[in-house]
């Protein structure tokens, strides 16, 4: 999966995915331990197994998500140009929205 920037032109539809501050915190506090559940069950004072079963509740949540959501093939155009340094995020953004735009006068 590749990861997604706030300056990103998908964003704002992958903010929508996460169901909770307190899991968005668990998820940056894994990766500023560097992926050690052992290191992230002592930050949170519990079992290596709870910090376990929290992150794969976490991690099926996100998988159901991400599955119910559709795929917007320009959102991810525009987003590898930007990763690749072709684009600018700004203009990625400017062009997904004049895309959406045009969509959604197409199906009115």
């Amino acid at each position: 999966m590749r990861p997604v920037a706030e300056d990103d032109p998908g964003f704002q539809d992958s903010a929508a995915v996460w169901p909770a501050a307190s899991d968005l915190d668990l998820v940056e506090r894994l990766v500023l331990a560097s992926g050690s559940l052992k290191e992230l069950a002592g930050v949170y004072g519990v079992s290596y197994p709870t910090i376990r079963g929290r992150l794969d509740r976490v991690i099926e949540h996100l998988r159901s998500a991400l599955a119910a959501r559709p795929v917007d093939p320009m959102a991810e155009l525009l987003a590898d140009l930007v990763e690749k340094g072709e684009v600018t995020p700004r203009a990625a953004r400017i062009v997904l929205e004049l895309h959406r735009k045009r969509i959604q006068t197409k199906e009115a």
